[in-house]
């Protein structure tokens, strides 16, 4: 069996029952991340996305035996991209798990802490185990713990028995007033009671049942796409012979406040809260737009090899596309230029149709770039 044979085998092999790991909003469909590496890549080539998210592209290049090499500045597109990349073994996992909530009635005395929000989206039990994992987990530095806390941030939020709270979305975090007025119009003012360590360690042995996948060595950064592309291409070690990304839109969405609960389990502040950081909110600044596709596309240039392909997904509205088009040219002169429409079909919700949209273009558009 090829590895696209064991990516499109349903879910009973490892590389097909690890592709979908973690909810994402505005995430690429794994199908179509894995026909775009099979099409414009072969085995033994290096992959590149600067924008990668919760690393699909990375996922599907590892799978088809590609080094590849992302960037993300979101902590939680992070973490569901590195366990993806590398998962630790189950054992290990559950191991930690039983830790945490063992330690959950340490943090007994700081539930009075939280408000309402946190009161009527968990239970109790729950509360106290997220509030171990948060204090405990040490994700970013520990590969079992960086698991761990990926099985609990994709089921922190979801629909009543899916996951650990009260009826919520499963991609997109929202707010706090809206979560508590929407609970009591449909009286759910009480949370469900859930036992975190079963609900926690039957999802994780749902996910380990086949094993881990083969993948290729592959790599994410998180981090600023400006800075850690400008420090690739001072070393110049690489040739990537794919790019394969779709930059965030300008004025669409902003990564940070969708994700804000999964954020405060990382130990982000504890409501939604608009970022003032470099490339972290909504880029409603068409000029620093601007300047941040044309950084990581400029950088991103000299680290390609003489025969690449650049893959862009990006809006179908005027600025955010023109600008992509503008940019791309711009620092890949020596490539032709190829645009695919590819419209949203009309039971789908993307990141573009988040905001008001009076715009007729409403889709995406694939600009491809090949040598």
């Amino acid at each position: 069996m090829n590895s696209l044979e064991k990516f499109y085998k349903g879910h009973s092999t490892p590389e097909a029952r690890w592709a979908r790991l973690g909810p994402y909003y505005a995430m690429f469909p794994i199908e179509f991340a894995f026909d775009v590496v099979n099409t414009y890549s072969k085995p033994g080539d290096k992959i590149i996305d600067p924008f990668s998210g919760r690393g699909s592209s990375l996922y599907a290049g590892s799978v088809l035996g590609r080094e590849s090499f992302g960037i993300d500045i979101n902590p939680l597109g992070w973490l569901y991209s590195s366990v993806k990349l590398k998962p630790a073994k189950k054992n290990s996992v559950l191991n930690r798990l039983n830790m945490i909530y063992n330690c959950r009635n340490d943090y007994a005395n700081e539930l009075n802490e939280y408000n309402d929000f946190f009161r009527m989206c968990y239970c109790d039990e729950v509360l106290k185990f997220l509030i171990s994992a948060r204090t405990n987990l040490d994700w970013k530095k520990k590969l079992v713990d960086r698991t761990l806390m990926a099985f609990i941030a994709i089921y922190l939020h979801a629909r009543i028995g899916e996951g650990l709270s009260n009826q919520m979305k499963l991609t997109k975090s929202l707010g706090m007033q809206y979560s508590i007025n929407w609970w009591k119009r449909n009286n759910l003012e009480t949370p469900p009671e859930i036992d975190p360590y079963e609900l926690i360690r039957e999802k994780i042995e749902w996910r380990y049942k086949y094993g881990i996948p083969i993948l290729a060595d592959s790599i994410v950064k998180l981090g600023d796409s400006c800075k850690i592309t400008k420090q690739l291409a001072n070393k110049k070690q690489q040739e990537y012979s794919l790019l394969f990304t779709s930059p965030p839109y300008c004025g669409v969405t902003d990564y940070f406040i969708d994700q804000w609960l999964r954020l405060w389990l990382l130990g982000g502040t504890r409501e939604p809260e608009y970022s003032k950081e470099t490339h972290k909110g909504r880029f409603s600044n068409k000029e620093q737009y601007k300047a941040l596709l044309d950084t990581v596309f400029k950088n991103c240039a000299s680290l390609m090899a003489k025969k690449s392909c650049i893959y862009v997904r990006t809006d179908a509205r005027s600025f955010t596309f023109d600008t992509t088009v503008d940019v791309l040219k711009r620092n890949f002169p020596k490539h032709r230029m190829k645009i695919e429409d590819k419209p949203i079909p009309k039971h789908v919700t993307t990141q573009t149709m988040i905001f008001a949209n009076s715009s007729k273009k409403v889709g995406e558009k694939d600009i491809i770039l090949t040598n």
